[in-house]
């Protein structure tokens, strides 16, 4: 790479880098051309020399805490014994992630995807993320005859629709009123579409 190149992509991330910021403290509705701009410390003019506009940025953004959410996961499962016990280790790790971080939960679960994208797989990203999460461990299950790919399918969905429900109820309307309420209330949930 040459110095312009590299100039370059140090920019892009300071334009990246200032957009997931305002999205992990205040969300899509603070995103704007003069917000990232401010907080990357370049005119909003600048912007446009490497990005076609906001929604570029907010993609780019979804794909690092897509891949952000990953590490975390793994990071706190790697021990864990394959199968059931790893499947709900996986979905509890990514429910904390989203916990921790409710702007981003905003963006991929309650944000219409018109906001984020112009790209047609943005869907895709952010849906098959707990599915691509789990695949090692779905499949165990299913060499090691614990349920059929019927079963682990239905399982799969009922996971996404559960999860990102008992989610949404819990950032966007404090139920139940806390944490530990939570966790004990996604641990049932798990543990029922998980047991054989």
């Amino acid at each position: 790479m040459n110095k312009k190149e590299i100039q370059e992509q140090r920019v892009k991330g300071y334009f990246i880098t200032a957009t997931k910021d305002l999205l992990k403290s205040e969300g899509l509705k603070s995103v704007s051309v003069r917000n990232i701009a401010d907080r990357a410390g370049y005119s909003f003019a600048t912007l446009y020399n490497y990005f076609k506009d906001v929604k570029d940025l907010v993609f780019l953004c979804v794909k690092d805490f897509r891949e952000e959410c990953r590490e975390y996961v793994d990071t706190r499962t790697t021990t864990v014994t394959p199968g059931n016990k790893r499947l709900k280790a996986i979905i509890l790790a990514y429910m904390e992630y989203f916990i921790q971080y409710p702007g981003i939960f905003d963006l991929f679960f309650a944000e219409k995807l018109s906001d984020i994208s112009g790209k047609g797989d943005t869907s895709t990203l952010i849906t098959s993320l707990l599915e691509e999460l789990c695949a090692a461990d779905w499949d165990y299950c299913i060499d090691m005859r614990m349920l059929t790919s019927r079963e682990a399918g239905l399982k799969k969905a009922a996971l996404l629709y559960g999860t990102t429900g008992l989610l949404t109820l819990y950032l966007n309307r404090r139920h139940p009123g806390s944490y530990d309420a939570f966790f004990k209330q996604a641990t049932h949930f798990i543990d029922s579409q998980l047991k054989s």
